[in-house]
């Protein structure tokens, strides 16, 4: 049975609307509703307050507004989540299981794993194009160039658009950025920024420092799907992963997408041969907000849901292995 609580008060005509939808709904889903009075308990009060009415259910939780449809949405899926558990252990009910197989035992560990596999892969693809200016500081620039050639297939590498190590700043911004106080990329190289393809095999010298592999901008993207993988590896270890759900699409799009589109796309068509806009240079710092703002949103759309289908697999591996386990005991 589907257990529905409702954060409600007194005199509320939302509470009582959510209310009546909820035991209409009760026929069609069968259900258990708790109403909790917000005003009875500071706790909840402080919590829910300003927010009522407020549905929990299963791993979701409504807040208004909302309608009925949103309620059989959100029901719905919770009573799918418990049918088909039901219907794992069913399955494995039975004396009847395929043995366990090296793909059992690869998928167990695989659901187990992912995140600080995915951790671990985005380590790697950031950490190297960070290691060639590195390489290129101790004398290996055989190694570096290997490494900018392999990242030059996915990012532009301008040097006015990338970071530097082991130099006198960061970045060398175009004078187009207009940034006081830093040293552009035309004063320091003596090239011109509308030379691209100069920008983008300068890897840097001792001075300046080095080039990283990836743009300023990239380099925030990956570092921001870092973080969040770090951040659920966390929650994973102190128990509370479930507490992590998918970010809504409408918020990814608003906070992820809106602002690099807007700072990429009019930079670009500002500097197209048709001067649709004013030019524009982007500045490190909005590459690298935006970048991250896009990077830690995507992992945060992206991974709970992947969470949500390892756990599933979790589940129908470790009940495969107790029943066979079971009938080994001759249960």
């Amino acid at each position: 049975m589907i257990t529905v609580t409702l954060y409600s008060r007194q005199d509320c005509h939302l509470c009582d609307q959510a209310k009546e939808d909820l035991d209409s709904l009760r026929s069609q889903i069968p259900h258990e509703l708790v109403v909790v009075d917000v005003d009875q308990d500071p706790k909840f009060q402080r919590k829910y307050g300003e927010q009522v009415p407020v549905v929990e259910v299963g791993p979701y939780s409504l807040k208004a507004p909302f309608d009925r449809t949103e309620l059989q949405i959100t029901l719905g899926a919770v009573q799918r989540g418990l049918e088909h558990n039901e219907e794992i252990d069913r399955f494995y009910a039975g004396s009847n299981v395929a043995p366990w197989t090296w793909a059992d035992s690869f998928s167990y560990w695989l659901s187990k794993h992912y995140l600080a596999l995915l951790n671990m892969i985005v380590i790697i693809y950031l950490g190297l194009p960070v290691l060639a200016p590195a390489l290129m500081k101790a004398g290996a620039a055989g190694p570096a160039s290997l490494i900018y050639k392999v990242y030059g297939a996915a990012c532009h590498q301008y040097a006015f658009r990338s970071m530097f190590l082991f130099g006198e700043q960061l970045y060398y911004p175009r004078a187009a950025a207009g940034i006081d106080g830093l040293i552009t990329y035309e004063q320091a190289t003596g090239f011109p920024s509308e030379d691209i393809l100069t920008a983008r095999n300068f890897t840097g010298n001792d001075v300046m420092g080095y080039k990283v592999g990836l743009c300023e901008r990239d380099v925030s993207i990956y570092g921001g799907i870092l973080i969040f993988g770090f951040i659920m590896l966390a929650l994973r270890l102190m128990g509370l992963l479930r507490f992590i759900k998918p970010l809504p699409w409408y918020l990814w799009i608003l906070i992820g997408l809106v602002p690099i589109g807007l700072d990429g796309f009019s930079q670009l068509i500002s500097q197209l041969p048709f001067g649709l806009l004013p030019y524009r240079e982007s500045t490190p710092f909005l590459r690298i907000l935006t970048g991250g703002l896009f990077g830690f949103t995507t992992a945060w759309f992206g991974y709970p849901m992947v969470e949500e289908t390892m756990a599933d697999t979790r589940r129908f591996m470790e009940a495969k292995l107790k029943r066979l386990n079971g009938i080994k005991a001759g249960t």
